[in-house]
């Protein structure tokens, strides 16, 4: 086939679901055309060494990349993102065309970043089946205070969700949440994100990794990313100054809420709980490897409960027992997994109950446990189930079900 994959971000930026997919479909033999724009994902800014122009095009063995400009700098406000957004839009529909014209179908990666471009695209092309893989299906922070732009994003995603030929929700309760914005609800399947497999596996910590994390022979704790409104870590600062003699919680990472959590800590004079900068993810298999338990942190939002936070793909990859102080999907997955303890979110008492019961698990149950985890990961969200189930349907969208991908999904589902 002649794939199509509409993408906001793409390597070099940390984007590793839309750039395997490429890989691993140009492998199988499709050709694959990848639109996006520059790279500025995260600071911002347009990466060194790289200049917006508007003819940028690469090439390597059935994969082509076209990057089009966009306004950079999209996160320092909502009308900076938004003037982002549109400009990707713009330059995407005025590339698509040539570009992506005759391809039999396009993949896309489903961002609310992305939804304007989406919009434009689908309606130029309209002879083009699409795939929509839904990743969030309202960021309420992107409209926050603007009732025009939300009502603007609400109308292009109901646009988009209804003239899909099929729509993928990375998690299972989005499937209600994107029927409920208008797409049809034969047409949507269940694809859950992969995490990036060259980086995140069982690893053995070195002497360096466990002088980092542990101090003596306590429980360690970790949370690893983002410490911002979404997590909700105060919840965890809590939980872990009631059990100050039991365990160890390690944060590393930054955000925008890190000064109120170590205010908060040091408020609280919670000694076990330490923070440690960020790191480069290839540091991250060696640091979950000398913790104990990996912790996966969601408020109690709604937008929140239908969606799997990419640490957890990382953790279970990685083989690391999880504590989840969340609900909906990331709950249910950890525990119909058995791959490690759960609570409801935003409950500090709750959360210190599971950090004690933790603690006092024995090193070879909390082993069985990551075993449990990665054994779910390698059946239901690595890489080569994912792109079988997303090959399948492209393959479905173009009209055109092949005897291999069909073998493919019935052994994927037999795994299930």
């Amino acid at each position: 086939m002649k794939i199509g994959i509409l993408s906001y971000h793409f390597p070099p930026e940390p984007a590793f679901i839309p750039g395997s997919l490429a890989e691993e479909l140009a492998a199988r033999g499709h050709e694959v055309r990848v639109l996006t724009g520059f790279p500025d994902y995260p600071g911002g800014h347009v990466y060194p060494g790289w200049r917006q122009r508007w003819h940028h095009e690469t090439h390597s063995q059935r994969l082509a990349v076209r990057r089009v400009p966009r306004i950079s700098g999209g996160a320092a406000s909502t009308g900076a993102r938004m003037a982002s957004y549109l400009s990707f839009a713009g330059s995407a529909s005025l590339a698509a065309r040539r570009f992506l014209g005759d391809v039999d179908a396009l993949y896309v990666f489903q961002l609310p970043a992305t939804t304007f471009a989406t919009a434009a695209v689908l309606r130029l092309l309209a002879k083009v089946p699409a795939v929509l893989h839904v990743q969030d299906v309202w960021a309420r922070d992107d409209a926050a205070g603007d009732g025009r732009w939300s009502a603007r994003m609400g109308a292009a995603m109901t646009r988009i969700y209804r003239s899909a030929a099929r729509v993928a929700v990375a998690a299972p309760s989005m499937r209600d949440l994107v029927v409920a914005a208008g797409a049809d609800p034969g047409r949507v399947r269940l694809v859950l994100n992969w995490t990036d497999e060259r980086i995140f596996y069982p690893a053995t910590p070195g002497a360096a990794a466990r002088q980092t994390v542990r101090r003596d022979r306590r429980c360690v704790v970790m949370h690893a990313g983002t410490i911002g409104p979404r997590q909700g870590l105060e919840t965890a600062v809590r939980a872990a100054a009631a059990l100050d003699r039991t365990m160890d919680l390690v944060l590393v990472g930054s955000g925008a809420d890190e000064r109120r959590v170590r205010g908060l800590a040091a408020d609280l004079k919670a000694e076990n709980v330490r923070f440690l900068e960020r790191r480069s993810p290839v540091d991250m298999p060696e640091l979950y490897a000398a913790a104990d338990y990996q912790l996966i942190m969601l408020r109690d939002l709604p937008e929140l409960r239908g969606m799997l936070p990419g640490k957890l793909q990382a953790a279970l990859s990685c083989a690391a027992p999880i504590v989840a102080s969340a609900g909906g999907d990331t709950a249910e997955l950890v525990e119909r997994a058995r791959a490690g303890l759960s609570c409801p979110p935003e409950d500090w008492a709750a959360l210190a109950d599971r950090f004690w019961l933790a603690a006092t698990i024995p090193p070879p149950a909390r082993t069985e446990m990551g075993r449990r985890g990665r054994q779910t990961y390698l059946r239901e969200m690595s890489l080569p189930a994912g792109v079988d189930r997303i090959e399948r349907l492209l393959h479905e969208a173009a009209g055109r079900v092949p005897q291999a991908a069909e073998s493919r999904e019935e052994t994927s589902r037999k795994g299930l």
